[in-house]
Order: structure tokens, then sequence, then C-alpha cells
């Protein structure tokens, strides 16, 4: 089976010495097939890497490191990384702050900073996460009447009963929720020209309702902004959707009556195409804000080991996740441990943006509230 990776190649010798990389690392398992030009979200022209691996499409696992999710990081780790040592000239270091790092943000030191976004930032807006014990949304879907919790997003699952997902689809749908101080703390990011890409796990559309543009904006997990007839393969607006969905209905496509499922990735499918985009973002990114996630699903955890080393990480985060635990602690690492929304406001306030801010927040609150009571 195939698995296609996009790869931005940016000069003819990146093109050549990433066809050597994947000979040399994967060469027990893989085979190059094919390079040819495609657009990827809009972007510019990109080249597309077929090659071969044991694990066929659907790849997305919870909790575990896949044959892809192995590759990502061995491309990492030879194009992207240097050693990672606890001494040297990285121990020798001064431990990097929260204030250095808006010192340099202020100072234009970082203009392409890559921001990814978990749960934790929309359960302050009221939507549960996932595996928090006792108010997690894995914990609390006995309702539904499923086998086990992560059936609720399994592909073959949902092709035998989409109603489970449909239910729950029903309180996450967007409109429902409102976006919170970590969304609007991102869109001033982009408001300033900082913010090079954002990528979220999130299905909740909080990003895109903060204004976040859909060029900006990378749904590692999916959306329910489009959807997909699973039998004639026609796309439609999320929109077209929306009544069926609050009737507690299952949408049906108008042409063969097949289900209609919002283009979310489920467990078993290949994540979107601008995904991938990672291959480009990562190496460019000057810093990397992480916040709000339990980097526990592959591959979008191993994106946080994806810059590099040179480049500092902000971690705004309940607890210490995915490599900020397991590898050797950077020198430029910044740890602000505890309530999402409060760390946000922590470096808001570092950066001298507070007031701008919550001027955006009235503003944009104001503006939900007008369209709330046009429909």
């Amino acid at each position: 089976m195939y698995v296609l990776l996009c790869v931005k190649m940016m000069t003819s010798v990146i093109s050549d010495q990433f066809r050597m990389l994947l000979h040399r690392k994967f060469k027990s398992t893989t085979k190059l097939l094919s390079v040819r030009k495609l657009k990827v979200c809009n972007a510019p022209l990109y080249s597309e890497v077929a090659y071969v691996t044991p694990k066929g499409p659907g790849f997305l696992q919870q909790g575990k490191e896949e044959y892809v999710g192995l590759g990502l990081k061995l491309w990492h780790r030879r194009c992207f990384s240097t050693s990672h040592s606890v001494g040297g000239k990285d121990g020798d270091q001064k431990q990097q702050t929260l204030e250095d790092v808006a010192r340099l943000i202020k100072h234009n030191e970082y203009r392409r900073i890559v921001v990814m976004a978990g749960a934790g930032i929309s359960t302050p807006s009221g939507i549960p996460d996932f595996r928090s014990p006792g108010s997690g949304l894995y914990d609390n879907l006995q309702q539904y009447d499923i086998p086990y919790p992560e059936a609720i997003f399994e592909i073959n699952y949902f092709h035998h009963n989409p109603k489970p997902f449909f239910a729950l689809a029903k309180e996450l749908y967007p409109g429902n929720y409102k976006p919170n101080y970590a969304h609007y703390f991102i869109r001033l990011l982009h408001d300033k020209g900082l913010l090079h890409r954002i990528y979220t796990q999130n299905i909740d559309g909080l990003e895109r309702l903060a204004g976040i543009p859909s060029t900006k904006l990378v749904e590692a997990h999916g959306t329910f902004a489009t959807a997909t007839c699973t039998v004639c393969q026609t796309s439609y607006p999320g929109e077209d959707l929306r009544a069926d969905i609050l009737e507690s209905k299952v949408p049906k496509c108008p042409t063969c009556k097949g289900v209609i499922k919002p283009d979310i990735v489920f467990f078993g499918e290949e994540l979107p195409q601008c995904f991938f985009l990672y291959l480009t973002d990562f190496p460019l990114a000057d810093l990397l804000v992480v916040m709000g996630t339990s980097l526990e699903v592959e591959p979008f955890a191993s994106l946080a080991g994806a810059v590099r080393n040179s480049v500092p990480r902000v971690l705004i985060n309940r607890d210490l996740v995915g490599p900020f635990v397991y590898r050797a602690p950077r020198h430029n690492d910044v740890l602000e441990l505890g309530d999402v929304v409060s760390g946000v406001e922590r470096f808001a306030d570092k950066l001298g943006w507070k007031e701008e801010l919550n001027k955006l927040i009235a503003v944009e609150t104001g503006k939900l509230k007008s369209i709330k009571k046009e429909e």
C-alpha cells in the first residue's frame, strides 16, 4: 500500500537529498516510486513522493508510533537536528525564560512562529478534552452505547453504525462554543504577521471562528467545515449537514443516499494532505509554541521534535508531555505548566499585548453575538 508524503522542494539539491535520505533510511521497507508536481491546500508547487511501507492507509493510531511516525522522526533527526546533549555547549548555556522569548519577539528576532495546539486550549470554552480522568470525553461516552470509547472515532465502526458519532457531533458542532483567550492570542500572532502556521488537533472549528485564515491553519485531525459522501465521494460544505445533525438525523447524500461524513480524521483514515506542510514549516520555524496537548497521538505528537535544536520551544500546558519528558532538556525549552489560559495570559503580559488582546476579544465577541442574533 502507498503512503503519500508531500514535500516542498525549495531547490533541486534538497530534492536529491530527500531521495537519498529515503533510500538510506528506509531501504529495507521502502521503495521510491515517483516524484511529481502538485498543489497542497492552495500552497505553492510541491513534489509528491510516493513510497511503499508495510502499513497501508490508515496510519493514525492512538498512543503508538507506527512506521510513518518512525519515518518522520528519522527525517527530523537526520536533516534538521543535531544530537541532544545535557553537557557541552547546550548544557553550558543559560536556561531561556518566557521573558527572554517575549523580549526577542518584541525585537523582531522571531518572525516565523509555529503553534501546535490540542484540546486543552478548547476546554476553557466548555468543550471536554478526550483523556482527562472523570471529565474527559472518553470517560463519558456510555450514553452512546458503543463497545469501547475510541470506537466513536473509528472509521470501521462508523460504517457499521454512524449514529453514535452524529449524536456526539450534535454536542461538538461548531457554533455551540466560542473561542477563548488562547484562540485570540494565536489570532493576534497572525495579525502581527508573526504566525507562520498553527497545527491543531481540534475539530471544533474555534480557530476559524477566532478569525485565523485557512491558509495559516492546518487542522491535522480534520474539520467540520467540509464533508464527503462515504459512497459516491461527493463533497459538501459543512453547513449543508448542520440541520440534520442538530435534529439528530444521519445526513444522507441526495444523489446516492450514502452517509455524508464530516471531514474529520477517524482512526483508520489518512491525515489530510495539508498536514505534510510541516515538512517545510518546521525547519523554517524560528519559534515553536506548544499548548494544551497531551502529545499522545501520532504522527502529530512527533512534530514537537521537528524543529531545529537552536529553535526555542515554549510549552504552555497542564503537564510535561512528549519530548519535554523523554528527551534531555534543551536550554531553550520554556515550560509554563498549569492552567493553559493563565499561561497564555502571562505570555501576553510579558509581550505587552494584554490591552490589545482584550480589545480584540471584545470586538470579535461582539461580532459573534451579532451573527447569533441574526440567526
